[in-house]
Parts: structure tokens; sequence; C-alpha cells
């Protein structure tokens, strides 16, 4: 009793014997908690179980959900006729379900963690890859050996990961295959009787004997001939593009001489129906097929002008900044419902039938206008109000800017060019 410092320096030894105690038997249940019962003890210790107790709980019933939706997911995936492959952010194999491994012939137990493009070795698939712009499907052609073609569709998710959808499409493009060769084949055997018709039609129509009631109807199968005539010619001309996918490189095109010839041959045709306003912001030109990109620019000038009531006004455009290349035809005419506006570059899509025929159209010009900025790795943007006319917009990424005045082309030279380029 008279050593009050020994009694304290005593009960703190033995506080610090419990802590250790209740320490260590808390050390040993977190580390065996799945088959141990936790601790018995008091005070905060006691507190201090309670609440790891309710947190491992928790945990394990998270964890049993989990499971359950995991399973769930690879049931529900395995069942799917299409392949789903998930990627981490490096692109490597995290899973895929059966269709997957059917279709890229992945195995479990050796390509989880393996980057999928290396498995896979397709350029094409590397490049769209790595590209990060899932918005469209990569379709890849048969590979050696293998008469398979497959369709990939990429689905981001999380931070940089990637669900790729993977789709046997072989059916599919053998139909669109045999599509095409029977549209090329059959406009081109149509090609020479049509112009038999149309010059025993033209000789006739030139005959000063011929009756006059004759007269009408020979006038009308003559325009609709022509109109025959023109359908196939653009029937040819997309087959022509639709045979290769590949970028078109090209040569310089001198874009304001090439819009410049297009006012003229528009107002050549219909100077006193129309106002034609052409705009030149840029001295910049074009790198492109110079015919391909002719017809292109043609069809939307065409097109304005056929849908455009007399009196209207047509504005050709060119400009550039550093987005690219852009060039737009703006008309006065009826506008188009936005309901139409996704499906205006389909074949033969009208959004009045009667009205394009009586025009002359063939529903295939801005059809023939996707295809040939496709292959210069431009786009086609349409914006239409009702009752205030539209604006079909080029545009094409900053690479295919000359950067420079383009030597101004005289007619001759341009059209001989046009000529050799079809």
């Amino acid at each position: 009793m008279g050593h009050p410092w020994w009694g304290i320096a005593g009960a703190l030894a033995v506080e610090l014997v419990r802590n250790l105690v209740n320490l260590h038997q808390f050390d040993h249940w977190l580390r065996n908690r799945n088959r141990r019962d936790p601790p018995d003890a008091g005070g905060l210790w006691g507190d201090l179980v309670s609440q790891v107790s309710r947190l491992h709980r928790r945990k394990q019933f998270h964890k049993k959900r989990l499971l359950s939706l995991f399973r769930e997911l690879r049931r529900s995936t395995a069942s799917m006729p299409d392949g789903v492959v998930a990627l981490n952010a490096a692109k490597e194999i995290v899973w895929f379900n059966r269709k997957a491994a059917e279709l890229l012939g992945l195995k479990r137990k050796t390509d989880f963690g393996i980057q999928i493009a290396g498995l896979l070795r397709v350029p094409e698939f590397s490049r769209y890859l790595s590209s990060g712009d899932y918005s469209t499907s990569l379709r890849v052609p048969p590979r050696v050996g293998d008469a398979t073609t497959l369709e990939f569709q990429g689905v981001p998710y999380g931070e940089g990961q990637v669900f790729l959808l993977v789709r046997d499409v072989t059916r599919q493009s053998q139909l669109e295959t045999m599509r095409k060769d029977f549209v090329a084949n059959a406009s081109h055997e149509l090609r020479s009787p049509l112009t038999v018709i149309s010059g025993y039609l033209e000789t006739l129509a030139l005959d000063d004997t011929l009756p006059d009631d004759l007269r009408g109807p020979i006038g009308e199968m003559r325009r609709q001939s022509e109109r025959m005539t023109t359908i196939i010619s653009d029937l040819l001309e997309l087959s022509r593009l639709e045979a290769t996918d590949e970028q078109v490189v090209g040569t310089p095109i001198d874009v304001a001489g090439l819009l410049t010839l297009l006012r003229k041959d528009l107002a050549a045709r219909d100077a006193k129906v129309h106002a034609v306003e052409l705009r030149i912001e840029s001295p910049d030109g074009l790198m492109g097929d110079q015919g391909l990109m002719h017809s292109a620019f043609w069809n939307l000038v065409d097109n304005a002008a056929k849908y455009s009531p007399p009196g209207g006004m047509i504005t050709l455009r060119w400009w550039t900044d550093d987005d690219g290349g852009h060039f737009s035809v703006t008309d006065t005419g009826p506008g188009i419902a936005a309901e139409h506006l996704p499906r205006l570059t389909e074949r033969f899509y009208r959004v009045d039938p009667g009205r394009a025929r009586d025009k002359g159209g063939s529903g295939l010009g801005l059809a023939i206008v996707r295809h040939v900025l496709q292959k210069h790795g431009g786009e086609l943007k349409i914006e239409s109000v009702e009752g205030r006319g539209s604006t079909f917009s080029c545009h094409f990424a900053p690479t295919r800017l000359v950067r420079e005045s383009v030597a101004k082309a005289t007619d001759s030279r341009y059209s001989a060019g046009l000529d050799s380029n079809g």
C-alpha cells in the first residue's frame, strides 16, 4: 500500500496481458472465422467482434448473391446464338461463352488472359479493336481453310472494358454476294437491248411520216427507255463501287474548279428555273478519285435541282476547318420529314415515289453518294425541315485535304480526267 506507482504498474501490466490475450484470440478468429466461433469478449473488444461478425455475414450474403448472378449470366449467355467475349482494358480475354469458343476456336484452360487480337491475327480486327469506335460492326471475310464469315460488334462498359459480340454471317454474306452478282449481270445484259430500243425509238420520233396519233406514245416510250437506261447505269456504278471495300487514295482534286464546273452544267440545263450560289471559302483541295467525286457531288446537286421549286435557290459551299473538309448542297425545296432521313441512302428508297418518278429519279443517287464517300473515308449528313428545304453535307477527314491551293484545271483537262476515270 505504501508503493502506489508499483500498484499502478501492476494494474497496467494485467490490463496489457488481458488485451494481448483478446488480440491474439481476435486474430486467430479472423484467420479461421469460417471454422471457429467468435471469441467471447466483453467491453470494447466485444463491440469490435460484433461489428466484424456483421460485416462478415453481409459479405457472405453479397458473395453468394454475386455467385448466383454470375452463374445465371453464364447459363443465359451459354444459350445465346451469338458468341460473347469479355475483354479487360488491355483487350485480354476474361471470359467467353460456348458459342464464342466454337466460332473463334478458343480454349478455356489456355486462352484466358491472352490478347484476343494475337489469337485471331486479322489486321482489320486489330485496328477495329484498338480504335475504340464501336458504333459500327466489323465483318471479317473467311480465313484460309475456313469458309465462315464472322461479324464483330464491340460494346464498351466499365473502364476500358469491352463485350465483344461474335456472329456467324456466312449465309447473309453469300446472299448479299448473290444479289450483287445478279444486279451486276442483269444490268449488264439489259444495257445492250435498251440501247437498241432507244435507238429505234429515236429514229421513229424523227420520222416526218410518223402519224400524229403515234407521236405521243413514241415520246412516252422514249422517256421511259431513257429512265430505264439511267437506272441501269446507276446500278452498274453501284456494282463497281461495291466490288471492293478498299479506300481510294486518288490524286489532288481542285474542288473549286469542280464546283465551278458543276454550277456551269446546272446553269446550262435550267438557268431560268433555279438560282445557283457558289461559296468557295477555302483554297484547299481534296485527295480522291476525280470521277467518283464528280459523280457524288453531281448527284447531290442534281437532286437539289429536281426537288427545288421554280425560282428556288441552290447553294454550293466548300469550306475547311480543324475537322477536315466539308461540301454542302442546300436547297429551298419542300424538305423531308424526320422519319425518312435514316433511310434516304437506301437503294430505291423514295420519300414520295410518285413524285420521284415524275422527276425522273432512280432512287439510287444517294446510295451512290454514300458508297463514294465511304471509299474516301467520308461521311454524308442530311439536315432537313419540312417546308424550309434540305442540306446534304459531305465531310472528309483532315488527312484527305491538300493543304495548299491546287492548280486550277482547265475544262478540257478536267473533262479528260473524268473520261479516264469513268
